[in-house]
């Protein structure tokens, strides 16, 4: 019994830590890489802001399917860039770019996986979020299949199963809240939560839930019958910086997916909020500080190393 504990112990961490990925992999291979891809990065930025939170979500929806494996950037009428949750997925040109630029300096060393991780991090930063180094030396998957996407959260769960998925993937509660704060920054859909403002689960009103002075504003914004591919700031606001305003938008009834609002209605995931709302009484966090570490054990989730998978040469495609 011990035996088989201490298995499955050392199964569950490194499927967390990954094997074989550490600070610095490209510093003799390719010591330009970090600056590349934060140099393209900054570009795509100052062109188009959305690009930053589009990655970090690229990024994690990434990740959540069979790891952290860039199998999100492959093309292909049944991969996962196909499926709903990822069609309205931002900065692939980007993340496109980088690996041009790098295969020209480095050609064969730096995976796409590399890419999306560094290039999520440098978004944040630009966005003012606080730096952290991020551990490298993942390789690229070669299977990308859109009917594996029920792994990933979606905008409608209880809490509950948000916690399964991500538990599924080694990563506990606080570690749900932490990531889903990437919602500081970026944009949502009015399609993803206009059911909401109008008749929530067949009540003929709006999600009690919702602040009633924050919801004629919303309504104007997406009106019952207008444009669904319309954009709202998931963080009304700050849209544009990482910081925890996003959180105190839950506190205060103002979230815009229902995913998120339950995170302040919901006693289990409410008290990490409250942590990074410094609430008295409670266990102050930093959400900068805290978002670094959690993105970094998100980061590492089932990655390939050594001689499992591959190194694109282009990140659409498999060799």
């Amino acid at each position: 019994m011990q035996i088989l504990l201490f298995i499955w112990l050392a199964s569950a961490i490194s499927m967390v830590l990954g094997q074989g990925t550490r600070v610095g992999f490209y510093s003799s291979s390719c010591p330009r890489a970090e600056a590349i891809v934060q140099s393209v990065v900054r570009s795509h930025f100052q062109s188009n802001p959305a690009v930053a939170p589009g990655i970090v979500r690229m990024h994690f929806h990434d990740c959540f399917v069979r790891g952290c494996d860039a199998s999100i950037l492959l093309d292909g009428d049944s991969a996962e860039k196909s499926a709903p949750p990822n069609r309205l997925l931002r900065g692939f040109e980007a993340i496109d770019e980088a690996k041009k630029q790098l295969e020209a300096a480095c050609p064969g060393v730096v995976s796409c996986a590399d890419i999306l991780a560094l290039a999520s991090r440098d978004a944040v930063v630009l966005t003012s979020g606080r730096r952290w180094q991020v551990p490298t030396g993942r390789r690229d998957g070669r299977i990308s299949l859109a009917s594996e996407t029920s792994t990933l959260p979606g905008f409608t769960e209880s809490i509950d199963s948000q916690k399964q998925k991500f538990a599924s993937k080694g990563l506990n509660t606080q570690d749900l809240v932490t990531l889903v704060g990437a919602h500081t920054i970026g944009t949502s859909a009015c399609q993803l939560f206009r059911y909401r403002l109008y008749n929530f689960n067949n009540t003929d009103a709006a999600d009690t839930t919702i602040d009633p002075t924050f919801l004629p504003q919303l309504r104007s914004l997406c009106p019952e019958n207008g444009d669904g591919s319309k954009r709202v700031g998931l963080d009304n606001d700050s849209p544009n910086n990482f910081d925890t305003s996003f959180f105190s938008n839950l506190r205060n009834g103002r979230g815009i997916l229902e995913s998120d609002q339950k995170l302040w209605t919901d006693g289990s995931t409410r008290t990490f909020v409250q942590s990074y709302l410094g609430i008295r009484g409670l266990r102050a966090l930093s959400f900068d500080v805290e978002f670094g570490k959690a993105m970094v054990k998100m980061s590492n989730i089932e990655v390939k190393t050594g001689t499992d998978g591959e190194i694109r040469s282009v990140c659409s495609k498999i060799n």
